[in-house]
Formats: structure tokens, C-alpha cells, sequence
């Protein structure tokens, strides 16, 4: 489930038209992000997710667009006088000082006495539960308590843009859940906007508001997880929230995809997209009798593990993902190059404009 979004929106916020070009790519996505918001931007390799944090930060320069803060252009100003926190992939923080003079670093670059850049640092030690810990070098934190004083690094220079590049990626199976679970609790608080980089949709969907999707350089869809899971719009997105997704053209309940016929329960006209999920899919040795609808017969691409059942991958017509049991493979002994029969209830397969 998504965080919650603010009751009414903080004034302020981001507004950005980022476009930075390079050989063989080009980056153009806009953003716009209230204040209190988080967005996470999501995509594959390559999609320009990091590049546009880096052209946000100031790190990559603009070929064109503009950066807009609380109202007030950042792309003119240099990275070091730009109002943001940046909590880094591998957190970057300074293996020689404590985690007190990591904290009180930025305070004390923008002027603090030390006395107070430390009093800053003491308090979001504190706010992040590392208070015991003040004293530690990063080479004595786990990576947990790493990622939180470096959360709490960005914080202390009262930053009015929060970017996150992949701040769990560092993490294994177990501290990423405790630390995910601390990190929508920040979040929550900062009154800034917040602009999160990740390829994991779970933690995109648990920390942020809305999910930016982007590939190849531009926005391909965004809204709410529930938006976006119910509605995928590229092959990408479909794989993301683990959806079968095919484009087709439908007429009234019934809408041609290849060489497959399926019956939805939507009515519709024109392009659309048609999409079911993998344990919708059902398998047969033989032709089921009767007339089952949404029925077509492929060649067994693959089988592998996925969680407690087996996903078995299918090329035809169409090509399919379905997840059964493993019993189920057994019964019905499936193996690569295997001809088989599939089929999904109308009842399971949707239908929206493409």
C-alpha cells in the first residue's frame, strides 16, 4: 500500500522540465511535485531515472527546461547553493568522521558555529534513533544505520528537496524492511518535496505518493501504484506489477490480440489495451472441452521458480506467463518445447483504451 498523501498540499514544491542530452540519448521528463510529496521515479536500466536526480542536484547540466523551488528557479544557481538533501546509493559518507560530523558537515558548510552545526546533528541523530551512535565512524554502523545518518546528513542542511537514489539498494533482505518502514516514517514528516530513484516497486509503492514511470528518456505513465497497476501502458510497466499485457482492438466484449480472440468485461471500440495477471492463466495437456473462451494452444518457452509457484513462459499466438503450482507441473508433466493448451475466464481479463 502507497503512503498516504498530504491531507492539502504545502506550498510550494518542484516544478521541472529536465532535458539533458548526451550521444545516443536524451533525457526530457517533467516533474511536478507538491511540497510534503513523494515521488518516486521508476524505469529500467538506462531509462534516465539517475540522470534526471543528477540534473536536479545541479550535477548534470540542462540542454534545456527549466528547475522551479518554492517557486524560485534552481537551475541557475550552482549545486552548492541549491536548497536540497541528497541520500546517495552508497550513502558517501566521510569514513574518517564520526556519525556527529557527518550530520554537522552541512551546517557547518553553510556557516553554523560548531557548537551549533553539532547541536543540528545531535538532534537528528535523535530523530533518526541513532543518538547511542553519535560517536560511531561508518565503518562501525551496519547498513542500516549508515543509510539513516546519512538521511539525517541531507536533513541538517534544511533542504527543501529531498532525492533519494536508490536509498535501500545497499541493503539485505531483512534490514531493507525494518529501514523501509523507518524511512516512510521521515518522509512523512519532511515538509519538502521528495523525489525517490528506484527499480524496486516495493519500495516505490510503501514511500511515495505517485510513481513516475520512465523509459527511454521520457515519462511513459505516472499516478498512484493503484493507477498505475490497474492500468499499465508498456510492456515495462505490465512486468512491474506482474501483469500479462497485450495491445489489441476491440469490438463491443471482444478484442483481437494476434491470432487470440478474447472476451473481456468491457465494452469497447479501437485500439486498447487488453491484461490479466499469470495465475489467471490455466494449462491443459489437451484441448478442455466444451468452448472455453480466451482458449489458444502454444509451445512451452520456459519454466522456472517464482516464489512458491512455478511461472511457465509460453510462445504462440501470443506469448504468456502463468504461474501454477507445483503439483500442477508434476500432474501435468510440463518441460521446455512442450505443446499445451492455455486459457483465462473472461471474467479475469480487462480491457482500457490504448
Amino acid at each position: 500500500m502507497s503512503r498516504s498523501a498530504p491531507e492539502s498540499p504545502r506550498p510550494g514544491g518542484l516544478r521541472a522540465r529536465l532535458v539533458v542530452e548526451r550521444p545516443a540519448f536524451r533525457l526530457d521528463v517533467e516533474l511536478d511535485v507538491a511540497a510534503g510529496e513523494v515521488v518516486a521515479l521508476l524505469g529500467p536500466n538506462g531509462a534516465g531515472k539517475t540522470t534526471a536526480l543528477r540534473a536536479l542536484a545541479g550535477l548534470a547540466a540542462l540542454a534545456g527546461g527549466s528547475i522551479e523551488l518554492d517557486g524560485r528557479p534552481l537551475h541557475t544557481l550552482p549545486p552548492e547553493h541549491r536548497p536540497i538533501g541528497v541520500v546517495f546509493q552508497d550513502y558517501l559518507l566521510f569514513p574518517h568522521l564520526s556519525a556527529l560530523e557527518n550530520v554537522a558537515f552541512g551546517p557547518r558548510c553553510q556557516g553554523a558555529s560548531r557548537a551549533e552545526a553539532r547541536r543540528v546533528a545531535a538532534a537528528l541523530l535523535e530523530r533518526v534513533g541513532l543518538a547511542g551512535h553519535a560517536s560511531a565512524k561508518p565503518r562501525q554502523l551496519s547498513g542500516g544505520q549508515a543509510q539513516r545518518v546519512a538521511l539525517a546528513r541531507a536533513l541538517a542542511v534544511r533542504p527543501r528537496l529531498l532525492l533519494l537514489d536508490e536509498p535501500l539498494a545497499a541493503l539485505d533482505a531483512h534490514t531493507r524492511l525494518e529501514t523501509r518502514s523507518r524511512l516512510r516514517r521521515h518522509l512523512t514528516d519532511f515538509e519538502g518535496a521528495t523525489v525517490l530513484v528506484t527499480h524496486d516497486p516495493l519500495d516505490a509503492m510503501v514511500l511515495a505518493d505517485r510513481l513516475v514511470v520512465i523509459e527511454n528518456g521520457a515519462v511513459v505513465q505516472q499516478g498512484t501504484s493503484a493507477e498505475v497497476a490497474r492500468h499499465p501502458r508498456t510492456d515495462y510497466v505490465a512486468r512491474l506489477v506482474g501483469l500479462n499485457l497485450y495491445r489489441g482492438v476491440a469490438d463491443g466484449p471482444e478484442v483481437a490480440v494476434g491470432g487470440v480472440v478474447f472476451s473481456v468485461t468491457e465494452r469497447l471500440q479501437g485500439p486498447v489495451f487488453v491484461a490479466f495477471p499469470p495465475a489467471s492463466v490455466a494449462l491443459y495437456r489437451s484441448r478442455p472441452d466444451g468452448s472455453p473462451r480466451n482458449l489458444w494452444r502454444g509451445r512451452i518457452d520456459g519454466i522456472e521458480r517464482y516464489g512458491d509457484n512455478i511461472r511457465v513462459h509460453l510462445d504462440g499466438p501470443i506469448t504468456v506467463s502463468a504461474d501454477v503450482t507445483p503439483a500442477a507441473v508434476a500432474e501435468l508433466d510440463l518441460s521446455p518445447g512442450q505443446e499445451i493448451w492455455a486459457a483465462v475466464k473472461a471474467t479475469e481479463t480487462h480491457a482500457y483504451p490504448a
